[in-house]
């Protein structure tokens, strides 16, 4: 959770046990305010789409917490909201966030989530994808560290796609750190069935929107946040894919928490569907 002016920013599985929940909420509220007896308004992320019983379960945790008020927004909302689209009006605007585990895919307009999609595909993927490619052609063992690492020293961009970029990583037979060179080709082909991937939950979620939204995102285009937004030539691979402009946040990674901070810094003029 980091600290604002009016209030908490926190992001947490809400599938895990209420008590757990609820001293995570405790300690995070602890540390913003430095006082036991703190009672801030608290702006959470939850999953699109989430249930009422699901809202209802994560709002009487907060309460249990001492939380003065509860401001639950959809985790798409949030994030478009970071990465500065103008998702109050009603032009169409697609989001594709993509997390360790997960790439949550939204359409929204009017302030509110139209469509949303979730593939099962994300960052951790592409890092084992990696590693796999490197034990297979090197016999090196690449932690989760290192396989982040590749793709950064990728560069700017996949081309020129014969290029190379070192890789280090532990010889199983001599236990020792090896240094291999690993083309950048190969990194190109061994991530498409996740760029692919994300590329049809992307038209999938476009099919599943009124025909004039569809034509706002084609005119307007996709953002990429996340960590896996950070893949190098990722953006230009789904644009080729999907056929629209296809841009990286300035800031993706961090996007979830700027959107929750501005919405605390904007409460509450976003509408009544989203405190409860």
């Amino acid at each position: 959770m980091d600290a604002v002016r009016h209030g908490g920013i926190a992001q947490w599985p809400v599938h895990q046990g209420g008590e757990l929940v609820s001293r995570m909420i405790k300690h995070f509220v602890r540390k913003v305010h430095g006082h036991p007896f703190a009672r801030p308004r608290l702006v959470m992320a939850l999953p699109d789409g989430a249930s009422p019983i699901l809202r209802a379960a994560l709002r009487d945790l907060a309460y249990e917490a001492d939380a003065r008020r509860v401001f639950l927004v959809e985790h798409s909302f949030a994030v478009a909201l970071g990465a500065g689209l103008p998702i109050t009006e009603p032009a169409g605007r697609m989001i594709v966030d993509i997390g360790p585990r997960l790439t949550r895919i939204a359409i929204l307009a009017c302030g509110a989530v139209v469509a949303a999609r979730t593939i099962h595909t994300g960052g951790d993927a592409v890092n084992a994808a990696i590693a796999a490619l490197v034990a297979r052609e090197h016999n090196l063992l690449l932690g989760e560290a290192e396989a982040e690492a590749v793709k950064l020293r990728a560069g700017p961009s996949w081309k020129p796609l014969d290029r190379h970029v070192i890789v280090r990583g532990l010889d199983p037979d001599s236990r020792h750190e090896r240094v291999a060179w690993l083309p950048v080709q190969q990194l190109y082909e061994v991530t498409r069935a996740q760029a692919d991937a994300i590329a049809r939950g992307a038209a999938a979620t476009l099919e599943h929107c009124p025909a004039e939204l569809s034509a706002d995102v084609a005119a307007h285009g996709a953002v990429l946040t996340g960590g896996g937004a950070l893949l190098r030539g990722l953006a230009r691979r789904l644009r080729a894919a999907m056929g629209i402009p296809v841009r990286r946040a300035d800031r993706p990674v961090e996007a979830l928490a700027l959107g929750l901070g501005r919405y605390v810094d904007r409460l509450n003029p976003l509408g009544p569907r989203h405190p409860v």
